[in-house]
């Protein structure tokens, strides 16, 4: 009796570890615990949602993709004191992505200004959404979001939405290239949930993405002329030098150089004849942050003296991209170079 108790007891042992093998099995193959919210479960057969994979939330890329998109709808907004902070917790009502459209294609839409309740929510992104896509649709894009998806805070659609835009109205901004996230796609099929991963390409080139927009002169210098590209460096020199040298200072190498932004600074203030004071930047930078302020802020001069707001990122010219570096440098110098 003892050898059969004994005996069912190892049976059982046996089939417990197959369970928890084929359990463990199972589980390394469904998206963790940490991915899958309730709401995420709770589906109708057929339906499926899609969810970030953590490891691309915390892609620095895609972090700095974010930042390059609130930068650019806070400026865009400003004259209505609207200030985005995160894009999931402050678009998902509809309301800043309102604002932004009508300020974009500059005329207004019929919606109410400000709605509380979920259904009054998903009515205005509907109107909003539907101008949207009739703006967009007709240039080829896809339609990678919907009133669910902004509105249940899915941040790959968001920012889908709003790279789109960015692109179709010609941004001054410069998209960080080449940014993917992976997502976890839950479908109900027979009542069991199904997932997999999916890449989803968020940006491509610079190329690529600016070939929607008008390019400028110094595009078509580097795409037709890439062996005249050291007469343009060697002219530029000339110019930054022409009014640095009234500081005592000499440029030899433009990426490197203008890399923590105080040269730019100060040839801004020569350019336009003040002094910076010098509590507004920092005059011997030592950290990423304050080189990448000393950029922002000459980019702020340049718009204070009529100029556009570069194309280039600070912090393509902080981490010495010579391209970006080169185009904010033949910016000035086609204002400026009669300048004394």
């Amino acid at each position: 009796m003892a050898g059969f108790l004994c005996g069912t007891k190892r049976k059982k042992q046996v089939s417990d570890l197959q369970e928890e093998g084929k359990n463990a099995i199972i589980a390394s193959m469904q998206p963790s615990c940490a991915e899958l919210l309730p709401e995420d479960t709770l589906l109708e057969e057929n339906a499926e949602r899609s969810i970030l994979d953590p490891t691309s939330r915390d892609d620095p890329k895609f972090i700095d993709l974010q930042k390059v998109l609130i930068d650019w709808i806070n400026n865009e907004l400003v004259e209505e004191r609207i200030i985005v902070k995160d894009l999931e917790e402050d678009l998902y009502d509809g309301q800043v992505l309102q604002k932004l459209f009508e300020k974009l294609c500059e005329r207004k839409l019929n919606v109410a200004e400000v709605t509380q309740s979920e259904i009054g929510q998903k009515q205005k992104l509907q109107t909003v959404l539907e101008a949207v896509n009739d703006v967009l649709r007709p240039e080829g894009w896809a339609i990678e979001w919907g009133v669910d998806s902004i509105h249940s805070k899915n941040l790959v659609a968001i920012v889908f939405l709003l790279v789109a835009l960015a692109m179709h109205f010609q941004a001054p901004i410069r998209l960080p290239e080449h940014v993917s996230v992976q997502v976890v796609v839950v479908k109900k099929k027979e009542g069991l949930l199904h997932t997999s991963h999916v890449t989803k390409e968020l940006t491509t080139t610079t190329e690529m993405m600016m070939g929607r927009f008008e390019r400028d002169a110094f595009d078509t210098l580097l795409d037709h002329a890439p062996d005249k590209l050291n007469v343009v460096k060697t002219s530029l020199i000339t110019f930054v030098n022409k009014h640095l040298n009234k500081l005592n200072l000499e440029v030899t190498e433009l990426e490197s150089q203008f890399a923590d932004g105080v040269y730019l600074v100060l040839l801004m203030g020569l350019l336009e004849d003040y002094f910076v004071p010098l509590y507004n930047f920092y005059l011997t930078p030592e950290s990423f942050e304050q080189k990448v302020h000393n950029v922002a802020f000459a980019f702020e001069l340049m718009q204070d003296g009529g100029l556009k707001k570069p194309k280039a990122r600070p912090e393509d010219v902080v981490n010495l991209n010579l391209k970006s570096t080169l185009r904010v440098l033949y910016n000035l110098f086609t204002n400026y170079k009669n300048s004394e």
